[in-house]
């Protein structure tokens, strides 16, 4: 069901998606037509091709003598628009935010392709749907069980977008709703057979699995979804985690995917589980000193970003070293990477200042690990995602609306 004002709110969403289609299949039509032509066509290009060999070849030579000085210069310019970010806007619409002193949202979602932001509003049992091309509101797509007192059931949570137009969310009912988007509507409901809600969502986009957590579930466990199937295919169960799960995510490097576990018996501070989606079992855990991980994002280098609610951390995926502490800013929730700008962005929402409570958006480098920047924000400020076509932060907050902000 689409919560927005009559068909025309849904109709603007779908010119959008189609737009922004079209847009990705226009190019791809360019190039194959580029390649096509006659006879006569590929012998003339034959010829043009002789006959510019010598600029061909002098201007690889001036690539050659000039690439390390405009790497340096892109480089720098580079961490100088990381250099500062300021608030740009407050996208507000129709119970953004809601009237109440609190608002009870969770996970937030970029997909790339379409330039749509998505927000798992459970004060208004929505997703809300956000054109982050022009920072406008939708609408919403309801049919989830909303905040009813207790984070543990509340819907809609974490949710995700796979490579067939498709957003998987996470629900308070231990279900996860699949949505067209397309048709903006719920096109089926997925149980994963647990008693609290569905949580975060990760996407094997080789496999076509989506790796769902049920943290709030005694014991916890993940569930595995077959995406061109939408039925459960698998299961694991920890029992041994002793506060929920928290982030997965899928490694496309290692094929892999990773679960921030906060806390288990034999690792106080919180492990990283790695889990094979063939095998559907964890292969590998990674120990962790005074973390206990929540927020977790891959960047460049085959690195992983943990928010933690000590100081973040950055470990190498494939041996779970730890490469660079942040200490100037603690307790996070989400954590995103843009690779528009190579920058990490942490929702440190516990964060303090002595003993003063400090809420934040923190900014870090993610080539040279780097803290950049701590904006303050407000209390349950948890969410974060960014568009890597502007370099657009949003981060939801309590009696404002979704704000954005730009370097």
């Amino acid at each position: 069901m689409l919560l927005a004002p009559g068909m025309a709110r849904r109709g603007a969403i779908q010119r959008v998606w189609t737009k922004r289609f079209h847009e990705t299949q226009s190019s791809f039509v360019r190039s194959t037509r580029s390649t096509q032509g006659g006879r006569k066509g590929n012998h003339l290009m034959r010829l043009q091709w002789k006959a510019n060999i010598p600029w061909l070849l002098a201007f690889t030579l001036l690539l050659t003598l000039f690439s390390g000085s405009l790497t340096f210069l892109v480089s720098a310019n580079a961490s100088a628009a990381m250099a500062s970010y300021h608030q740009l806007l407050t996208i507000t619409g129709p119970g953004i935010p809601p009237h109440a002193a609190r608002w009870p949202f969770d996970i937030s979602w970029f997909n790339e392709p379409s330039q749509m932001y998505y927000l798992a509003d459970a004060g208004n049992a929505r997703v809300d749907l956000i054109d982050a091309k022009t920072n406008t509101f939708l609408g919403a797509i309801g049919g989830f069980t909303g905040f009813h007192g207790s984070i543990e059931t509340q819907g809609p949570a974490g949710l995700v977008t796979d490579n067939l137009y498709q957003l998987w969310v996470g629900d308070g009912n231990s279900t996860v709703k699949v949505i067209d988007l397309m048709s903006c509507s719920i096109v089926a409901t997925i149980s994963t057979g647990g008693t609290k809600r569905a949580d975060e969502i990760a996407y094997d986009p080789l496999e076509q699995l989506m790796l769902v957590t049920n943290g709030s579930d005694a014991p916890p466990f993940v569930s595995f979804i077959s995406v061109n199937h939408r039925k459960v295919v698998g299961k694991i169960v920890l029992p041994d985690a002793r506060a929920g799960l928290e982030a997965p995510a899928w490694d496309p490097v290692t094929h892999k995917f990773y679960v921030s576990v906060p806390q288990t018996t034999a690792h106080p501070g919180g492990e990283v589980a790695v889990i094979d989606p063939l095998k559907k079992r964890v292969v590998k855990v990674y120990p962790l000193a005074a973390c206990n991980p929540t927020g977790l994002a891959f960047g460049p280098q085959d690195e992983l970003l943990l928010g933690c609610n000590g100081h973040p951390v950055i470990l190498d995926a494939r041996t779970g070293r730890v490469e660079a502490t942040i200490t100037q800013v603690k307790g996070c929730d989400e954590v995103w990477y843009n690779p528009g700008s190579h920058t990490y962005y942490l929702a440190a929402f516990l964060n303090t200042v002595g003993k003063r409570a400090a809420p934040a958006l923190a900014i870090v480098d993610a080539d040279s690990r780097e803290w950049i920047q701590s904006i303050a924000t407000v209390a349950k400020a948890h969410s974060v995602s960014a568009d890597a076509a502007n370099n657009h932060v949003f981060v939801p907050e309590s009696g404002k609306g979704i704000v954005v902000f730009a370097p």
